[in-house]
């Protein structure tokens, strides 16, 4: 892990902070500086910017980020995936828990991106980052479900505009802790980094990304129930971090579990999210298509384990 901390001066002034980046730390590309900015392990004044935000003077840059090699390769490997849909432009898989998305410093193989380029190699030619060709959105390493990755370059720009202006609808089905008032609801409530804990993510009222998550419940259980939710903005940790806010954690997340909580991470070893649904318009086409998977097999085993509590 390496940390910088840049004092900027008139010098600096408007260059675009992804650019400075790239310039003072070695072996930083441009791509990768804005991907650190953008997951706020780049911050100016301990606030998180965009990677086009134009440097002031006097501004504190603070960097805590892995070594990166941009001499390192994403090899292909033969792991098996649960493939939904295919053609020349798309691949919509069921992303297993357990697996993690895309490589990066210290975690290169075994993820969904390497079991994509032994699939479809071609994908390597949708890349803007060689750590994460074809990928438009993610899922949480222990969150299972539905994914689309794109195959081609015109199929990425256009799926990433579409969830960057919310056109794609994405239903998630959760267990979670206690029981409602109403049988549905909408969370509104702001996401962004937490103050202190900069890997996690938390309600910030004053620098924080308005985020709306609707629920239904689908089934009660004995302190427990089954969740519907869709997620009308895509914010990292969204859902695990809207449902521990109202004091509704996701059974088994390992992070945001209110200490009072913390004996059920015995019940699973993950937390209960599944991406159930996801529903966008072809990148060829431009036909809406959607596709769905049931939850995997610990999460159905915690349901039927759930039902038998008294």
């Amino acid at each position: 892990m390496m940390k910088h901390d840049i004092k900027t001066d008139k010098t600096h002034h408007g260059i675009r902070l992804d650019t400075l980046i790239s310039s003072v730390m070695q072996l930083c590309s441009r791509n990768r500086a804005a991907e650190l900015i953008c997951s706020g392990d780049i911050l100016v004044n301990s606030l998180q910017k965009k990677p086009g935000y134009k440097i002031k003077p006097q501004d504190l840059i603070s960097a805590d980020i892995s070594d990166h090699n941009p001499e390192s390769t994403v090899a292909a490997e033969d792991i098996l995936l649960q493939v939904l849909f295919e053609d020349a432009h798309i691949i919509v898989i069921n992303k297993p828990p357990g697996m993690v998305v895309h490589p990066a410093p210290g975690n290169m193989t075994g993820t969904l991106v390497n079991a994509l380029m032994f699939h479809c190699p071609g994908i390597v030619k949708s890349a803007q980052d060689s750590f994460r060709p074809g990928i438009v959105h993610r899922l949480d390493k222990d969150t299972s479900g539905v994914m689309v990755a794109a195959k081609t370059k015109q199929a990425l720009k256009f799926l990433q505009k579409e969830f960057k202006f919310r056109r794609v609808e994405k239903r998630y089905l959760a267990l979670v802790s206690g029981h409602f008032a109403t049988p549905t609801g909408e969370i509104v409530l702001p996401i962004g980094r937490h103050p202190v804990k900069r890997r996690l993510m938390a309600i910030n009222h004053d620098n924080g990304k308005p985020s709306v998550t609707r629920w239904t419940v689908k089934k009660n259980y004995k302190d427990t129930c089954l969740v519907e939710a869709l997620l009308k903005t895509g914010r990292t940790h969204q859902i695990r971090v809207h449902f521990y806010a109202i004091d509704h954690p996701l059974i088994g997340d390992p992070v945001y579990q209110p200490r009072r909580f913390r004996k059920q991470k015995s019940l699973v070893d993950r937390q209960m999210l599944h991406s159930w649904k996801l529903s966008f318009r072809h990148p060829y086409s431009g036909r809406r298509v959607s596709f769905e998977c049931a939850p995997p097999q610990d999460f159905l085993k915690t349901q039927q384990m759930l039902s038998g509590m008294k």
